[in-house]
Protein backbone atom coordinates (compact mmCIF):
# COMPACT_ATOMS: atom_id res chain seq x y z
CA UNK A 1 0.00 0.00 0.00
CA UNK A 2 1.63 3.28 -0.94
CA UNK A 3 1.53 6.19 1.40
CA UNK A 4 -0.75 8.27 -0.44
CA UNK A 5 -3.65 5.71 0.59
CA UNK A 6 -2.32 5.31 4.11
CA UNK A 7 -2.69 8.96 4.52
CA UNK A 8 -5.86 8.79 2.88
CA UNK A 9 -7.40 6.40 5.21
CA UNK A 10 -6.35 8.36 7.79
CA UNK A 11 -8.04 11.41 6.56
CA UNK A 12 -10.88 9.92 5.71
CA UNK A 13 -11.21 8.57 9.27
CA UNK A 14 -10.75 11.47 11.12
CA UNK A 15 -13.60 13.24 8.61
CA UNK A 16 -15.88 10.25 9.87
CA UNK A 17 -15.14 10.61 13.46
CA UNK A 18 -15.92 14.57 12.75
CA UNK A 19 -19.27 13.85 11.31
CA UNK A 20 -20.09 11.48 13.96
CA UNK A 21 -19.00 14.15 16.71
CA UNK A 22 -21.46 16.58 14.77
CA UNK A 23 -24.24 14.46 14.51
CA UNK A 24 -24.52 13.05 17.83
CA UNK A 25 -23.22 15.89 19.94
CA UNK A 26 -23.47 18.81 17.41
CA UNK A 27 -19.55 19.59 17.84
CA UNK A 28 -17.44 20.29 15.33
CA UNK A 29 -13.58 19.31 16.24
CA UNK A 30 -11.99 20.97 13.25
CA UNK A 31 -14.03 24.26 13.55
CA UNK A 32 -13.28 24.06 17.01
CA UNK A 33 -9.19 23.76 16.41
CA UNK A 34 -9.02 25.96 13.40
CA UNK A 35 -11.87 28.33 13.60
CA UNK A 36 -15.36 28.61 12.02
CA UNK A 37 -14.92 29.04 8.11
CA UNK A 38 -11.22 29.78 8.69
CA UNK A 39 -9.05 28.92 5.85
CA UNK A 40 -7.64 26.18 8.03
CA UNK A 41 -10.98 24.57 8.24
CA UNK A 42 -11.57 24.67 4.69
CA UNK A 43 -7.85 23.18 3.63
CA UNK A 44 -8.80 20.56 6.14
CA UNK A 45 -12.14 19.59 4.78
CA UNK A 46 -10.69 19.98 1.31
CA UNK A 47 -7.86 17.21 2.02
CA UNK A 48 -10.78 15.00 3.78
CA UNK A 49 -12.73 15.46 0.69
CA UNK A 50 -9.79 14.44 -1.53
CA UNK A 51 -8.57 11.60 0.37
CA UNK A 52 -11.83 10.08 0.20
CA UNK A 53 -12.57 10.34 -3.78
CA UNK A 54 -8.90 8.59 -3.37
CA UNK A 55 -10.16 5.63 -1.56
CA UNK A 56 -13.06 5.58 -3.84
CA UNK A 57 -10.38 5.30 -6.14
CA UNK A 58 -8.75 2.60 -4.22
CA UNK A 59 -12.25 0.03 -4.53
CA UNK A 60 -11.37 -0.44 -8.20
CA UNK A 61 -10.29 -3.54 -8.21
CA UNK A 62 -6.64 -4.24 -10.10
CA UNK A 63 -4.49 -7.21 -11.89
CA UNK A 64 -0.86 -7.60 -10.73
CA UNK A 65 0.22 -4.47 -13.31
CA UNK A 66 -2.15 -1.97 -11.81
CA UNK A 67 -5.05 -1.95 -14.41
CA UNK A 68 -8.30 -1.77 -13.52
CA UNK A 69 -10.29 -4.71 -14.05
CA UNK A 70 -13.56 -3.26 -14.68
Amino acid sequence: MNIALVISKILVIVGGLNWGLVGLLDFNLVDSIFGVGSVASRVVYGLVGIAALLMIFDLVPRDRDGRAQV
